[in-house]
């Protein structure tokens, strides 16, 4: 399955993604749900607050071949800035709405 992954700008200076890529490779926390073998197509940024780019950046992810769009768990765990997004609800069902029900969606990584 083909992965798109979604962070939260305000942690891009905090957090390179590693345990997300780790998780991702080892199918571990969310990723262990999914079958098969699992490939990042890519990783973005919500585009910051309130977090509308997400809409965008989800679409071009499934344009580009992902099957499953993962919100990065910064985004509703807050790592590693013990702030979680006010807006997370919001931007993932708004991401949902946008790419149908064909594509999966999970709202942490791990």
């Amino acid at each position: 399955m083909k992965i798109g992954i979604i962070r939260c700008r305000a942690t891009e200076n905090y957090c390179p993604g590693t345990t997300d890529f780790k998780s991702l490779k080892i199918k571990n926390g969310s990723f262990s749900t999914l079958e098969g073998e699992l490939e990042l197509v890519g990783f973005v940024s919500c585009g910051g607050c309130p977090g509308k780019e997400a809409v965008l950046r989800a679409k071009e992810l499934v344009r580009r071949g992902a099957e499953c769009i993962a919100f990065a768990s910064c985004i509703k765990k807050g790592d590693p800035i013990a702030f979680p997004c006010p807006n997370a609800d919001n931007m993932i069902e708004a991401v949902k709405k946008a790419v149908g029900s064909q594509v999966k969606i999970l709202e942490t990584t791990h």
